[in-house]
C-alpha cells in the first residue's frame, strides 16, 4: 500500500505513551502501535520512490520503537519518537539520510554522525588545502534557506597537527558533519509534508556530494576506487 501523509493519531499515540511508558500499557495499545508502524512504512516506502528518482540509496529503514537499555541508564523500555533513514548506494556515494517524528520535535537531518578516524582525517585534509571548496557548498541560497548552517560536535581546540591559528580552524574542530531542519507538528502533519520532505534530502545533495567526491579520492585527488 502507499501511503504519502503521516497519521495525526502517531502523534496521539506518542504523547501517551510518554506518559505510560512502560510494558503493561504498550502491551494493550500494541495493535494500535501496529497499524500505525504499517502506515509509517508504507510512508518510508513511498518517500523511498521519491528519492530513487534523484539519488541511490539503500532500502528504508524504520527504527525500532524498543529500546536497547542493557548499558542505558534509562529503563524506560520505548522510544517516544518514530523515525527512519536511509543510506546511499554504492562505495562512491557517502553519507546518510534520516527523518525523525516526534510531538514538538520533528526534523530531518542528514551527513555524517560518526566518521570513523580514516574519513576525520581526510576530511581535515581536504579542508586544510581547499576550504573555499566547502564553504561555497554551505553558503549557497538554498542551503542557508533550508539548514541555516552545518552543526555537530567539534574539538574544543585544534586537532592534532593543525595550529590553533590556522586561518579554517572554524571548520576542521568539527567531529560531526550534520545537516538538520527542524519540521512543526502542523508541517509534518500537511499533505505536502512527503514532498517537504523529499526536496529537504535533495537540497543535502551538493553537501553530500562534496563529501562523497573528498572521501572517495585520496589527498592528491586520485580515486581510491576502481
Amino acid at each position: 500500500m502507499k501511503n504519502t501523509t503521516i497519521n495525526p493519531q502517531l502523534f496521539d499515540f506518542l504523547k501517551e505513551l510518554a506518559a505510560n511508558n512502560n510494558r503493561d500499557w504498550f502491551a494493550e495499545h500494541k495493535p494500535k502501535f501496529q497499524d500505525l508502524d504499517k502506515e509509517l512504512k508504507a510512508f518510508g516506502k513511498t518517500l523511498e520512490e521519491k528519492m530513487l528518482e534523484h539519488d541511490m540509496v539503500e532500502n528504508v529503514k524504520i527504527y525500532r520503537i524498543y529500546r536497547d537499555v542493557r548499558f542505558s541508564k534509562n529503563k524506560l523500555p520505548y522510544k517516544t519518537n518514530r523515525g527512519g533513514g536511509f543510506t546511499r548506494a554504492t562505495k562512491l556515494r557517502r553519507g546518510s539520510y534520516f527523518f525523525n517524528i516526534e510531538p514538538n520535535n520533528s526534523f530531518v537531518a542528514g551527513g555524517f554522525w560518526g566518521p570513523n578516524k580514516e574519513d576525520l582525517k581526510r576530511i581535515r585534509q581536504e579542508i586544510a588545502v581547499d576550504a573555499p571548496s566547502l564553504r561555497e557548498v554551505l553558503t549557497q541560497p538554498v542551503f542557508v534557506d533550508t539548514f541555516g548552517k552545518m552543526v555537530g560536535a567539534q574539538l574544543k581546540t585544534a586537532p592534532r597537527d593543525y595550529p590553533k591559528d590556522h586561518a579554517d580552524i572554524d571548520l576542521l574542530r568539527y567531529k560531526q558533519f550534520l545537516l538538520i531542519k527542524n519540521f512543526s507538528d502542523k508541517e509534518v502533519l500537511a499533505k505536502d509534508f512527503l514532498d517537504n520532505l523529499n526536496q529537504t534530502f535533495m537540497n543535502m545533495r551538493p553537501f553530500l556530494d562534496y563529501m562523497s567526491d573528498v572521501l572517495t579520492t585520496d589527498e592528491n585527488g586520485v580515486p581510491i576506487f576502481q
